[in-house]
């Protein structure tokens, strides 16, 4: 019984460990682009890509490595996904030029794309059934305090010491976990089924499609001939992939889910919801250090209200809310309001920064409201059931 207790408690340390360093990438070069810049000689569209290479690669390989995983082996994936980030994280460190820190990034993400999924399999595998709830509230608790600290922590680094080191950091980090998953983690296989080839390449390149348009059009403009092109692209990959799961007899995604509101409109929202973290967070960083001429702990400052929120509101909610009513069940119905706050929050937000000579000073207040929604969204998606 203790040793099995110590198994368990190594895989949700590596795994959360593991995800954490992969949240953290997403939003730790926010606060760092202007030094990348300066230092690279980079322009802003290729700064943008600096984000953008990561959540290609990212969005688009998520799915192809949970499928992978279940049938070469979910530890021995996630081992190799968390060696090529930290490889990966140690060349965007040495990069020389902007082209090869984005093609880094970009290989960056795939080892993310690897790990994030997988690190989730690993854990429900290793638990019982009525423990996962409570370790998979860990480890998702732990991916939100990487969102929050991202911006901060990469802030810290790049004002303290230098831009290369939010990358550096990864390295030592991650090669010991690599080698603390060889060693502890257990072994698990999906379902032995054939591999769908045809529908991983349909949802790989659907899902490519739709965030290379999404890029691109905040690049060049929604009405261009490219962002169209591709968007309708990915919709159509999408919608084929949806029929040829119909039909097919072993199918990546049960056809079920799709027939289900629940299902589509909190994926939908989740994903409209990330889309916006990630564009603002660019956004607002580079407004405050460019324009205002703040320092980027500054800025990673200013950023803190809003992205350490959805963390730290979550006693005050189930004050609100009363006890026992989580978001597995109950809480999709009482997170709704906080959706519907968001979405009334963030333009008066938008509105405040804009208006006022000092946009950090007021709409702190509105920031946290904006964030404690966006946690509302986020346990809303995890309580609709399918």
């Amino acid at each position: 019984m203790h040793a099995r207790r110590s198994s368990s408690g190594w895989t949700l340390g590596l795994t959360s460990i593991a995800f954490f360093m992969v949240a953290l990438d997403a939003l730790v070069v926010a606060t760092a682009l202007p030094q990348i810049q300066r230092d690279l000689h980079a322009g802003l569209g290729t700064l943008g890509w600096t984000v953008n290479a990561y959540s290609l690669t990212y969005g688009a390989g998520i799915i192809t490595a949970a499928v992978l995983g279940d049938r070469l082996g979910r530890c021995r994936l996630f081992t190799c996904g968390l060696a090529l980030f930290s490889f990966a994280s140690a060349a965007c460190a040495l990069a020389p030029n902007a082209g090869l820190l984005l093609v880094a990034r970009a290989v960056q993400g795939i080892g993310a794309a690897t790990v994030m999924p997988l690190s989730l399999t690993i854990l429900t595998s290793a638990f019982a059934p009525e423990r996962r709830g409570a370790v998979v509230g860990i480890w998702g608790a732990i991916g939100g305090l990487a969102v929050a600290c991202g911006p901060v922590i990469g802030a810290a680094i790049t004002q303290g010491i230098d831009w290369h080191w939010i990358f550096w950091v990864n390295v030592p980090v991650g090669l010991i976990a690599v080698v603390l998953s060889i060693l502890r983690l257990p072994e698990s296989y999906g379902p032995r089924s054939r591999l769908d080839l045809p529908g991983l390449a349909l949802i790989t390149a659907g899902i490519l499609g739709l965030v290379w348009g999404l890029i691109r059009a905040g690049q060049s403009a929604w009405g261009a001939a490219e962002p169209i092109d591709l968007l309708a692209g990915g919709t159509v990959l999408l919608g084929a992939f949806i029929a040829w799961e119909r039909h097919v007899a072993e199918p990546m995604l049960p056809p079920r889910l799709f027939r289900s509101f629940s299902f589509v409109t909190a994926n939908l929202t989740a994903a409209l919801m990330v889309a916006a973290i990630m564009a603002a967070a660019f956004l607002v960083s580079q407004y405050l250090q460019f324009a205002r001429g703040d320092s980027p702990l500054q800025t990673g400052l200013r950023l803190l209200p809003w992205t350490a929120t959805p963390n730290r509101d979550r006693p005050c909610r189930r004050r609100a809310f009363g006890p026992g009513r989580s978001a597995r069940r109950d809480g999709r119905r009482n997170d709704a309001p906080g959706c519907r706050a968001r979405l009334v929050c963030a333009p008066g937000n938008r509105r405040s920064g804009l208006r006022r000579v000092d946009p950090g000073a007021r709409p702190g207040g509105c920031r946290h409201l904006d964030g404690a929604a966006g946690d509302a969204c986020r346990r809303t998606r995890r309580g609709l059931p399918c």
